[in-house]
Formats: C-alpha cells, structure tokens, sequence
C-alpha cells in the first residue's frame, strides 16, 4: 500500500473473491444460500485486466518452457491476503478457438493451471469484464 493508504485494486480485488466465494459454497442448498440465485449459471469467475501507472496492461506467460506457451493479460483471483494475491491465468482464445493476441481479438476464457503472485498496490486500475466471456 503506498503512502499508508488502501489500493482501490486491492479493495476491488477482494470484492471480485468475495463474489468468486459465493457462488461456490460446498453446499447450495444451505439456509444461507439463494437457491434461485441468477448469477449461478454465469459460473465461478469474474475475468479482469490489471494496468500499471503508465496504463499499460499487465501481463503473464503460462506453460513457460513448453509447446503451449502463451501471454495474457486476463486473470481470475484465487486468494489475496494482506494485498497480495494469487491469480490464475486465463487463456485468451478468439472466435476460432486459436490463442488471441490482441485483447479486442478476445471471445473467450480459459482457465489455466497457471498462476502468479502479485501485490495489487502496484497497479493503479483494474478493469472487470463479463463473466459469459469463461462460457462462449
């Protein structure tokens, strides 16, 4: 956290594994769960882009070393603790199911099962998208 104050990015972050958290309890027909909750069809994931202080996107290679290989700017959260977290990678897929390499290019998510560890008090901007982007 710069300057003793809060990161908004942390602070979104932890709203983002908090719904994450929601919609995967163990047990969906527990008296604190809403079974006709709507957004249960849209899955377990709240996709996001990271920026830096210059704007530009942050990003992350998965399968380094490997024939698959990729670079992306789209994650999901797994954990944060104390602004630090873990995030999945999330394979960027265009609309013939080849690897996107430009973030417009983007119609689909995969998950992955990479991840990274970042502290959220480095970037300055957060953007969510849609979670349908996981189920095309």
């Amino acid at each position: 956290m710069k300057n003793g104050t809060s990161s908004c990015v942390c602070h979104t972050v932890e709203n983002i594994l908090d719904q994450q958290q929601a919609v995967t309890e163990k047990c969906p027909t527990s008296c604190y769960s809403n079974l006709l909750n709507p957004v249960k069809y849209l899955g377990d994931t709240i996709p996001f882009l990271l920026y830096n202080e210059k704007g530009e996107l942050f990003k992350a290679y998965g399968h380094v070393g490997k024939r698959e290989c990729f670079e992306t700017t789209f994650f999901r959260v797994e954990s944060i603790h104390h602004c630090c977290a873990t995030l999945r990678l999330l394979l960027p897929l265009d609309c013939h199911g080849h690897l996107a390499h430009e973030v417009c290019d983007v119609k689909k998510l995969v998950k992955t099962k990479s991840c990274i560890e970042v502290d959220l008090s480095c970037f300055c901007a957060i953007q969510c998208l849609s979670p349908t982007l996981l189920h095309k």
